[in-house]
């Protein structure tokens, strides 16, 4: 069992968002919307997850704990594991707190998240390739997402850092004939220059992206190799609408101006609870339904096993663990 002394709380600095949100664009041709939502809302979910993971590493290295990220889950394979510890394999499961009552609640008193459910979706529990001596580690991360239009306006206003996304359909993101798109062509009908930037995949469907200044109601074409489209990025939220033609496929895709969304997450502090091994995990937990309040969430959109956060075993215990399998290889 943990107590609150057992909470790991780590400062968030911005370099967590920007690596989450790399992460994140890159992962849009592999990854699918398991919890239900936007793309939007999934996206700054990664971005969130991402953030923790690597907050959690740089919490590694300064406490000289030896860790390993070879076996970390590339983008074309479903959820493996983060992190390696002592040769087992660590999967993180972070949960974003957004809402101002329950951050304000957690920053005066970080033991109640003691008695939250440390949540496992149950695909992912019972998914081939796990062993009962992989680790579950347990993470909250506090943070805000201007998600609608209101709050957008405020973040602008205020000169936060933003990152707005337009998430291509699955034809342009996964289509079914692997074909190049030829050129490709940029309008827009606001009344400034946007800088656009496409990302998509190349013939050996490698990352490749572009960055292009359109002016207004201006055609713009690029070549640049695409098979793929997955998203478009902008630095500013236009007015009006911007369309992207295939030539190679005779399609035009147009953007309306609140199709974009902002996946940055001001993240504040993240807490790290603690761990238990999958055997350990699955001894313990009960059954949670579909659509059950829990405390991070109004209503979970996927069935989970759960164990209380304050049934986990402190971290400490497991890093001197660590030290101790690191030297036993």
């Amino acid at each position: 069992m943990i107590r609150v002394s057992d909470l790991i709380r780590l400062p968030y600095t911005r370099d967590l968002t920007e690596g989450g949100i790399a992460y994140a664009v890159r992962s849009l041709p592999y990854t699918y919307n398991r919890m239900g939502g936007s793309s939007y809302d999934r996206l700054r979910r990664i971005v969130a997850g991402v953030a923790v993971e690597l907050a959690f590493r740089r919490h590694l290295a300064e406490q000289e704990i030896p860790f390993d990220v070879l076996g970390a889950t590339p983008f074309t394979e479903p959820d493996r594991y983060d992190v390696s510890l002592g040769g087992r394999r660590c999967d993180i499961k972070s949960f974003l707190i957004t809402y101002r009552e329950q951050i304000a609640e957690i920053k005066k008193n970080p033991g109640v998240v003691l008695s939250a459910p440390a949540l496992v979706p149950s695909d992912q529990n019972a998914a081939e390739g796990h062993s009962d001596t992989d680790i579950y580690l347990f993470a909250f991360l506090t943070g805000l997402v201007a998600a609608s239009q209101e709050d957008l306006q405020k973040a602008t206003l205020a000169r936060q850092p933003l990152h707005l996304v337009h998430v291509m359909p699955d034809s342009w993101t996964r289509p079914v004939e692997w074909n190049p798109l030829g050129r490709l062509a940029l309008k827009s009908e606001s009344e400034e220059t946007h800088v656009i930037e496409v990302g998509g995949q190349d013939e050996g469907r490698e990352t490749r992206s572009i960055t292009v200044q359109v002016p207004p109601r201006t055609r713009v074409e690029i070549e640049a190799g695409f098979f793929s489209v997955s998203h478009l990025h902008v630095n500013s939220l236009p007015e009006r609408r911007i369309g992207i033609h295939s030539m190679a496929r005779k399609e035009t895709h147009l953007i309306g101006a609140l199709d974009w969304g902002n996946i940055w997450v001001y993240g504040m502090e993240i807490l790290l609870a603690g761990w238990l091994t999958r055997g350990e995990f699955n001894q313990r937990a009960g059954f949670v339904p579909e659509g059950k309040r829990v405390f991070q969430y109004e209503k979970t959109r996927t069935k989970n096993l759960a164990v209380p956060v304050f049934d986990l075993n402190p971290l400490s215990d497991l890093f001197e663990r660590v030290k101790k399998w690191n030297e036993e290889t």
